[in-house]
């Protein structure tokens, strides 16, 4: 099948699939005599796997080691799991700092009394460039409160 149709079967962008061909991701695509690409149903299992890594958040290098492992048939399941295990500690420590971040954006916010006055605890603190430490908490709590 051509790249138009790999891309239907596989929900990979043509763009994406020329991309992968040429970073060396997926198995080369066999060329027709006029050197368009040809896709074989190994090659749309391939994409649809990267498509799927790729919702899963895996980044390029864990995908690269994740076929490679897919491909080699007598491969540990071991070395599958550890690749997924770092991924979810990764995703556990951006949820927590992205938690930390809406905290800290929560508690600005609250202390904001978002009225006309030009005092704004959210840009002082934007203008300090670090989360407040918690004096500095107290006192924007405070300054809320008055």
């Amino acid at each position: 099948m051509n790249i138009g149709q790999a891309s239907k079967a596989s929900g990979v962008t043509a763009k994406m699939i020329r991309y992968y061909d040429e970073i060396d991701l997926v198995r080369p695509a066999s060329r027709t005599g006029s050197n368009y690409r040809e896709y074989d149903d190994r090659q749309i299992n391939e994409l649809r796997f990267i498509k799927r890594a790729r919702s899963l958040g895996f980044s390029m290098e864990e995908i690269t080691q994740l076929l490679s492992l897919w491909r080699d048939r007598a491969r540990p399941s071991r070395d599958v799991k550890a690749i997924a295990d770092r991924h979810v500690a990764d995703l556990d420590a951006r949820i927590a700092e992205m938690q930390a971040m809406a905290d800290t954006l929560r508690h600005l916010s609250h202390c904001c009394a978002g009225d006309d006055r030009p005092d704004c605890p959210i840009l002082a603190d934007l203008t300090e460039g670090a989360e407040p430490s918690e004096p500095a908490r107290r006192r924007l709590s405070f300054n809320h409160q008055s």
